[in-house]
């Protein structure tokens, strides 16, 4: 495969999203990665659907692109050693098992490293190494809430709130693939491996840095704001004549230029208005005022006027609207995957100004075992 990872090798022990996504963005860059599933109906996520695309779920499919396939069975010694002749000349493992089950099947980090000391072993826990919770299992919704960010997600009127999105997973795979990178700088010049540890507990506490500090300053827990900002006024969605829009009025002069645009100019002279901080501390009175005076038009006159003013302004675009932007094929983020001609989205980097596409299409349950294994297989 091209791409800027060309020559790097991965192997990837993992399964659901947060390890598959790390493998899949290295495979997306070029690396060759290869997917280390159990014979009994591999990665759980194969079957996490509906939909399926080809016997396997889209959610299966959005993150195993670019990977070759193959069965083992880690807690049988014999497996085991076909795995440590594959790591021999790997660069990068991923694992994201259970804590406790690497180390009890002799795969962890000490063992591999000792087969490759320029192996850089990555492990992508729930809840960390240490702590009460080490060994709790971990997926997404769980550490949204145990994390906090669930805390912060919604109206006052209203529980707690899941985000949709994986943002946990997904910005756990982007940490480790980061540290993966840095480790790969930090071996040319020391010539060894390293041992990488990401969680998504980890990664859920820094999605709610700024309110964790902001609570240990003061001792005053962080209010849920809806789709406003905690910390900016006008800074959240307003509902027009017939469709809701997000004004991002961050400053001074932008929110000068807002109320202008409102006709009520004056308001940016207002005392109670006229700073950050003195919008911040009377939105009670500011939001329900601009609210008045959106409802009367319609979201495409406001988004011309707010545009043409200068003012950052975004309708709230529902899926199938997003699908028909222009600026979504502009960008020419949606890749065709092999085989299927399946639409995903591609990686949101550009090298020299192209985004890479996928080269291998998802690969079914065992397919590579004799293109990967079946030499060594045979010996045994």
């Amino acid at each position: 495969m091209g791409g800027p990872l060309a020559g790097i090798k991965v192997i990837e022990i993992a399964q659901a999203i947060a390890g598959p996504m790390a493998g899949m963005i290295l495979g997306d860059m070029g690396a060759e990665v290869i997917k280390v599933e159990k014979h009994d109906g591999g990665d759980d996520a194969r079957h996490w659907g509906p939909p399926f695309i080809d016997g396997d779920s889209l959610l299966f499919h959005t993150y195993n692109r670019n990977k070759r396939s193959v069965t083992l069975d880690i807690k049988n010694p014999d497996d085991v050693e076909r795995l440590k002749r594959l790591v021999q000349d790997a660069d990068i493992l991923i694992q994201n098992l259970r804590s406790g089950v690497v180390a009890s099947c002799g795969i962890g980090p000490d063992v591999m490293c000792a087969v490759n000391p320029r192996l850089i072993y990555c492990s992508v826990w729930a809840f960390g190494k240490a702590g009460p919770l080490s060994k709790e299992p971990g997926f997404d919704p769980l550490l949204q809430a145990y994390g906090g960010v669930m805390s912060l997600t919604g109206g006052p009127e209203h529980p707690p709130t899941f985000c949709a999105p994986p943002i946990n997973d997904r910005a756990t795979a982007q940490w480790c693939v980061i540290g993966a990178l840095a480790a790969l700088q930090q071996r040319h010049v020391t010539g060894k491996g390293c041992v990488i540890d990401t969680s998504l507990f980890d990664t859920a506490v820094g999605w709610v840095d700024m309110s964790l500090s902001g609570y240990l300053l003061d001792g005053e827990p962080p209010a849920r704001h809806g789709t406003a900002s905690g910390t900016l006024a006008p800074y959240q969605v307003f509902e027009t004549a017939d469709r809701p829009i997000v004004i991002a009025a961050g400053n001074d002069r932008l929110f000068a230029r807002c109320a202008a645009v409102l006709g009520h100019p004056e308001w940016s002279a207002d005392q109670r208005f006229a700073r950050v901080r003195d919008r911040q501390a009377h939105r009670p009175v500011l939001i329900p005022l601009m609210q008045e005076v959106l409802r009367t038009r319609g979201a495409a006159d406001w988004l011309a006027d707010f545009k043409n003013a200068g003012v950052p302004v975004s309708p709230v675009n529902d899926i199938p609207e997003l699908a028909a932007t222009e600026q979504l094929a502009a960008a020419d983020l949606l890749r065709t995957m092999p085989d299927t001609g399946l639409k995903v989205a591609g990686l949101p980097i550009l090298f020299d100004g192209q985004r890479p596409d996928p080269e291998l299409a998802t690969p079914k349950l065992g397919a590579h075992n004799h293109e990967v294994l079946g030499n060594r297989a045979a010996a045994e």
